[in-house]
């Protein structure tokens, strides 16, 4: 991760000087009884505003029809969302973007436009030289080097900036003198200011990585390498006089010059002081400590990067540790390192101190875009148990910082917007679909029908009840609001789109090679199966592989597929004995595309007889606006229970083109064609009839401030 170019200014006078020249704690956050809300402000009692109020609570992932049914199944376990739903016209269906994935669907959100304006298409997008994965939502500019005596460096340029492009609503707002807090919005990374609060959510990178990435440690030798096959920052570490000395790796050093062997991310010790008889470690890391017993989890600690000798610049971040066990071996596992929000390297809200004075109040949070840890239950770190319980520490955050904006947006007394943003139905759906689909061939009978009250609080709940209960957990929320701000509020809930299950997986760049539009060099083939002693991965920005003079189109992204278009795909300078550049001429790209969608809708999968790819979309027909350019020619919608495998997303070609959705990765999913997975649109005023989209409620948003829908945006209002 390049750091943004004002982290280096500190450090140049700090490196020109340079160059001439305990007692342990237990948290209690073990416990999952649930909020620490503060003292009750306001009531229903109604209040003059300076603006229309108008709350928006949009909750990522939630499906209207799996609403629906808890509504109408057992409406006295979601008495808020039973009221909601009789106050207008129901439970309506919000039309989602094309293709329905998170970024791209907020961004439709907050800009009104769809992905032809705003420019993110995927959560992936790809380096048109070298096809290889690229993110969607921030680019890093390249950095330049002023070389110091020694090994230190200046870098010069390398700024982060966001990627997606159209004005954002609550800009608009703030333009017009209508104050807006905005909280946890995805896509809001880096932070975009509103005449109020605004903070980052989903993209939003750790300190570690881009999307985060836990560590695990263990004195067990078979079980550190069983992990390590799969995921790299699994550690074996020794006790040695009830200590364990183990570190963290942060992030890269850029002002350090590395010898090219040489690890190039900073790292920060800790130490385990281990008591097998009472059966608990202390934890320090700097100058923080935490007691923890097997089961339990860690506060939040700080961890302290340097960037330059004797803490002269250092980058501070937080992470939590959870201790498994202690005998026969120690199991821990750490978090991704989570920008600190008492002092955060990168700005994570606006204005910048707001995330610090937020930790004063709640306590130290997740900052991290995706803070359920999925990576951490795809590679085996966590148990499927042991996952939602570090869902159930989220949720408990976002009832805690729920109760700090709502206590701001009333002590502030003058109206306008509050949006906030609740994660925990999405991710949790995506890894544990399984447990509540008989049909998934990763559906496991016995663990569904073990019991989840530890985790759902409902007595007599299994993890069958799952998804449920998931939504049942949402209801206090939206019940919060609705005590807290009364009826004169407008009140919408929404959501970004619906979920299905994903019981199939299609991998596109092993279709596209064996129809032959992706051709491989002479000698290469597609990958082995995995469990092939031989086994490699095989991707398309391996230089090695493509034959890029012949190949017509490729995939990269979980629903793009790309042409190898002339003029567009260019030649990669750092390979001087091939010619990389696109082969496929502009007035022949119509006839091809139409060629391939017409192949992808035709497909059936002969162990289901379903098609596995309900419609495919063409981005000229779909998308307008100044950055249709960049988009996938082809957007491929799948159908409900498949979806592109996590290999073909990033530019590999895996052995096969359809398999079962078994391992450790997404089981239930959204990522399909639009209609199959459609948002949810719910107010307590009465709702125009339909059909209505994400981009028609961003101009609902201004029309409650009396704002015309700018030139560009081409929703209508929502509300009556």
């Amino acid at each position: 991760m390049n750091l943004p170019r004002w982290t280096v200014y500190p450090a140049l006078g700090i490196l020109a000087g340079f160059l001439v020249l305990g007692i342990p704690h237990r948290s209690g956050v073990d416990s999952l009884s649930g909020a620490r809300f503060g003292p009750t402000k306001g009531g229903p009692e109604l209040r003059k505003y300076q603006h229309q109020p108008l709350v928006i609570l949009g909750v990522d992932g939630m499906d209207p029809d799996i609403l629906a049914d808890i509504v109408r199944q057992t409406p006295d376990l979601v008495p808020n969302f039973k009221w909601l739903s009789e106050s207008a016209r129901g439970i309506q269906q919000l039309g989602t973007s094309t293709p329905p994935q998170s970024p791209v669907a907020w961004s439709n959100f907050i800009t009104g436009l769809n992905p032809g304006g705003h420019g993110v298409f995927d959560f992936i997008h790809r380096d048109p030289v070298t096809r290889k994965p690229a993110s969607s939502t921030s680019v890093e500019e390249k950095s330049s080097f002023l070389p110091l005596p020694g090994d230190w460096q200046i870098p010069l340029g390398g700024d982060t900036r966001s990627n997606r492009t159209g004005e954002s609503f609550w800009s608009i707002l703030r333009r017009n003198g209508v104050p807006a807090d905005i909280w946890r919005m995805p896509a809001n990374f880096p932070v975009e200011a509103s005449r109020g609060l605004s903070f980052s959510g989903m993209m939003t990178p750790s300190l570690d990585s881009a999307y985060g990435e836990c560590s695990f440690f263990t004195t067990d030798p078979v079980h550190q390498l069983d992990l390590k096959k799969s995921y790299s920052k699994v550690w074996l570490v020794d006790e040695r006089e009830g200590r364990i000395v183990a570190s963290l790796r942060g992030p890269a050093n850029p002002l350090r010059v590395y010898d090219p062997e040489e690890e190039s991310h900073e790292k920060v010790p800790f130490t385990v002081y281990v008591d097998h008889a009472a059966g608990a470690v202390a934890i320090e890391v700097g100058d923080e400590r935490d007691v923890l017993c097997p089961g339990q989890w860690s506060d939040f600690l700080r961890v302290d990067f340097d960037m330059l000798p004797m803490g002269m610049m250092s980058l501070s971040g937080t992470c939590r540790f959870y201790l498994r066990s202690i005998d026969p071996e120690l199991e821990l596992y750490v978090s991704p390192v989570n920008l600190n929000p008492e002092d955060p390297p990168m700005p994570v809200s606006e204005p910048t101190d707001a995330s610090a004075e937020l930790a004063a109040r709640i306590g130290r949070y997740y900052t991290q875009g995706m803070a359920e840890d999925v990576n951490a239950l795809k590679y085996r770190i966590l148990t499927d148990e042991e996952f939602m319980e570090q869902v159930q520490f989220v949720y408990v955050e976002t009832n805690n910082m729920l109760d700090y904006a709502l206590d701001r947006y009333l002590d502030r007394g003058d109206g306008g917007l509050l949006f906030f943003y609740v994660s925990s139905i999405d991710l949790p759906c995506h890894m544990m679909w399984r447990h509540a689909d008989p049909a998934h061939p990763a559906h496991d009978p016995a663990f569904a029908a073990r019991s989840s009250e530890a985790w759902s609080r409902r007595a007599g709940s299994t993890w069958r009840d799952m998804i449920q209960d998931l939504y049942i957990k949402i209801d206090p929320i939206l019940g919060r609001i609705r005590e807290r701000l009364g009826g004169d509020v407008t009140l919408i809930v929404m959501s970004d789109h619906g979920f299905a299950p994903y019981r199939r997986k299609f991998s596109l760049n092993t279709w596209l090679f064996e129809q032959g539009y992706l051709v491989l060099q002479s000698g290469r083939d597609k990958e082995l199966p995995r469990t092939s002693p031989a086994f490699s991965e095989v991707g398309i920005w391996d230089a090695d592989v493509v034959d890029w003079s012949k190949t017509r189109a490729y995939g990269v992204g979980f629903n793009g597929l790309y042409l190898n278009l002339a003029g567009r795909e260019r030649d990669n300078p750092s390979t001087t004995d091939r010619d990389e550049s696109g082969v496929v001429e502009i007035a022949d790209a119509p006839e091809l595309l139409r060629e391939i969608k017409q192949g992808l809708e035709a497909l059936e999968d002969p162990e289901t007889g379903l098609k596995p790819i309900l419609r495919c979309d063409l981005a000229s027909e779909v998308y307008s606006g100044a950055r249709l350019s960049e988009a996938p020619d082809l957007i491929v919608g799948y159908n409900a229970g498949y979806g592109n495998s996590d290999p073909s997303s990033t530019g590999r070609i895996p052995s096969t083109v359809l398999e079962d959705n078994t391992g450790g990765t997404f089981n239930g999913n959204h990522l399909m064609a639009p209609e199959v997975v459609s948002g949810l649109l719910i107010s307590n005023k009465p709702v125009r009839p339909g059909p209505h989209s994400l981009e028609d409620l961003t101009v609902e948003v201004l029309k409650q401030f009396g704002i015309e829908r700018p030139k560009g945006m081409k929703g209508h209002p929502v509300l009556e």
